[in-house]
């Protein structure tokens, strides 16, 4: 029966080391050989579908940003763009080097990312949108998209 207890404490102490120890982070490799992970081909298959978010939200008409949903749905398509987008252009380098840094600056220099960002800048020109309208990473990265733009009109006002 004692052993039954010490068996019992022993899984318990091994549980609690593996919650509450510090997980490990990646080391970065900054003489990596590789430029991305074997996850790549899903990311690749992915990247369209980040990209056909954001121009969905921009194509639809500027009054929709005026409405509650309408704004709620323009700013969630932005974000989930900028949010993939900005996450893999931090990542990629922190673990692959240089090699990752080039790799998925190529990757997020599409005609595509090109109109997403002008047309970003141009939301932001009329109004529709600001950096504190997005938390986290989207914020951090539409900032820089739109540092070099000045507000021309008042949006919805």
């Amino acid at each position: 029966m004692k052993w039954l207890y010490l068996i019992g404490a022993l899984v318990i102490l091994q549980v609690g080391f593996w919650l509450f120890s510090p997980a490990k982070q990646p080391k970065a490799l900054p003489d990596s050989k590789i430029a991305y992970g074997p996850n790549e081909a899903a990311l690749v298959e992915g990247r369209p579908m980040q990209r056909q978010s954001a121009l969905n939200a921009l194509d639809k008409p500027t009054a929709s940003r005026c409405t509650p949903d309408g704004r709620k749905s323009f700013l969630s398509g932005l974000s989930y763009y900028y949010e993939m987008r900005q996450n893999q252009m931090e990542r990629y380098p922190e673990t692959y080097g240089k090699l990752g840094a080039d790799y998925i600056a190529k990757q997020w220099a599409s005609p595509d990312d090109r109109r997403i960002d002008r047309l970003t800048q141009e939301a932001y020109n009329k109004g529709y949108l600001k950096p504190d309208d997005f938390k986290g990473l989207p914020r951090k990265i539409v900032a820089d998209v739109v540092k070099s733009e000045k507000v021309v009109s008042k949006g919805c006002s």
